[in-house]
């Protein structure tokens, strides 16, 4: 642990946007806790096929075996006796803008969904609490034969595929809230790429929870087939109530021979939100996995991004930063496993932490046996700007195999007084000077966002510390 004595102030991130609450209007609920008849009752509900009823209670079994972890941030104030794991907005699943329920459209309009969809985007979903609301996709994409829907839709009309894969990467035996997830997840996104496609401009999901003591629990499945490629975004917030609110969601990536996905993410949960997400990645001979992750909200998060590098000269980069503000212990990190020759991998990471906010990151590298000539290069970066804060750096490193290169690097640092009096000499105010210095940090991962994403990433940190401070 590092203590930093100076007197920098920069405000929180600014939320006013994501913290207008919707009144809840629900067509259905189950009632608070986790129980045998709540799950069957969610199925009933989504009218699961058989094997997805029993794959429901099976994750409930395994959830109700396994202990909670206990290694990192604290879960107090979590628990499920007091979340309520399924709410159906008042409204099916719509395939016009015009047609979705005026007070759901003004929440994602006020979020600038739309928007992005009509100037950047291939294809649109959007969920509200437990269920995709809207959902788009061009029709030059179609014609590629993508397929992009939401999971409840896949389940039903690609059921062979949604089979094959559904928590084959992330099973519900990995820790207790990967079989919370199968026991009741709800929503999310499927993404099929042919073989050859390359999809020019991103696909998006955004996901939004709005019932207070609520959980979301959508699921992500991407295939992307041999020499295809795609760029997938995804976006989350919630506002903010006295209550906790649980997301427990699961992504599963497949990255054919020669595939290639991007994979990035914008989180702002309210800081009432307990975020405890599973991604995980599987990549194929010559395929390329890229993560592209920002964490700015929720109280308690648990994010490690994994992927596995099975097929000879596969590649994994991970870029990602944190900001962990008053009252938040962000625990987050990347894991990869070397599991074929020439594999190489590279994870650069930076934090923020202010307020007496707490910032971990944690990196796990397996070398196999089978890893020869394999590559990795972690680097770590964390900015604290006040006494108060913490930020750890834990790196795990598993080796099997001699011929490998591989290698650690962190940074821990507060803002330099020198720099601070350098730039008010060339005419900036002490404040600006902080402000520009914490912009200039997160500057790299912002290049790394698609344009929408960027500029919402610059408004939670640098126009909004710019405009508080100064």
């Amino acid at each position: 642990m590092e203590t930093v004595k100076n007197k920098t102030f920069v405000e929180d991130v600014n939320r006013s946007i994501y913290d207008i609450k919707d009144k809840v209007n629900a067509s259905y609920k189950t009632s608070r806790g986790l129980t045998s008849g709540i799950v069957n009752a969610i199925s009933l509900e989504k009218n699961d096929p058989a094997w997805m009823r029993e794959f429901r209670q099976k994750s409930l079994k395994i959830y109700n075996e396994l202990e909670a972890p206990v290694w990192g941030p604290s879960l107090e104030g979590l628990n499920m006796e007091d979340i309520v794991t399924y709410v159906r907005p008042n409204t099916k699943m719509q395939l016009k803008w015009d047609e979705v329920p005026e007070d759901i459209k003004n929440t994602f309009e006020r979020l600038g969904i739309p928007q992005a969809e009509r100037t950047s985007l291939a294809g649109v979903g959007a969920q509200y609490d437990s269920e995709v609301v809207y959902h788009n996709v061009r029709e030059e994409v179609k014609s590629q034969g993508v397929i992009y829907t939401d999971m409840e839709s896949a389940l039903r009309e690609h059921e062979d595929i949604v089979k094959e894969h559904f928590m084959k990467l992330v099973t519900p035996r990995d820790h207790k809230f990967a079989a919370l997830h199968g026991a009741v997840w709800s929503g999310g996104s499927f993404v099929y790429v042919p073989p050859g496609v390359s999809v020019e401009i991103p696909l998006q999901s955004y996901f939004r929870l709005n019932a207070p003591g609520a959980g979301q629990f959508e699921h992500t499945l991407i295939i992307v087939d041999k020499g295809a490629n795609l760029h997938f975004i995804e976006g989350c917030s919630a506002p903010k109530y006295n209550v906790a609110n649980l997301h427990a969601g699961c992504v599963e990536l497949f990255v054919r021979e020669g595939g290639r996905l991007r994979y990035s993410t914008i989180e702002n949960w309210s800081k009432n939100m307990f975020n405890l997400n599973t991604k995980r990645a599987s990549v194929e001979k010559d395929g390329i996995m890229e993560w592209v992750s920002g964490s700015f909200g929720s109280r308690v998060s648990y994010l490690y991004p994994m992927s596995i590098l099975k097929g000879e000269n596969a590649r994994m980069e991970y870029t990602g930063i944190t900001f962990a503000g008053k009252g938040q212990n962000l625990d987050t990190g990347v894991k990869v496993v070397h599991g074929a020759p020439n594999t190489s991998s590279h994870m650069s990471s930076k934090s923020i932490s202010k307020d007496g906010g707490c910032s971990t990151f944690r990196s796990a590298v397996v070398m196999g046996t089978e890893a020869d000539g394999a590559k990795c290069a972690v680097s770590c970066e964390s900015l604290m700007l006040d006494s108060e804060s913490r930020s750890d750096t834990i790196p795990v490193m598993d080796i099997r195999n001699d011929n490998v290169d591989i290698g650690h690097e962190a940074k821990i640092g507060r803002i330099s007084d020198d720099t601070i009096f350098y730039l008010m000499s060339r005419g900036l105010s002490e404040a600006d000077a902080r402000a520009m210095i914490v912009s200039g940090f997160a500057e790299p991962i912002a290049k790394e966002l698609p344009l929408e994403y960027a500029l919402e990433m610059n408004q939670l940190i640098r126009l909004e510390m710019e405009g508080s401070i100064g």
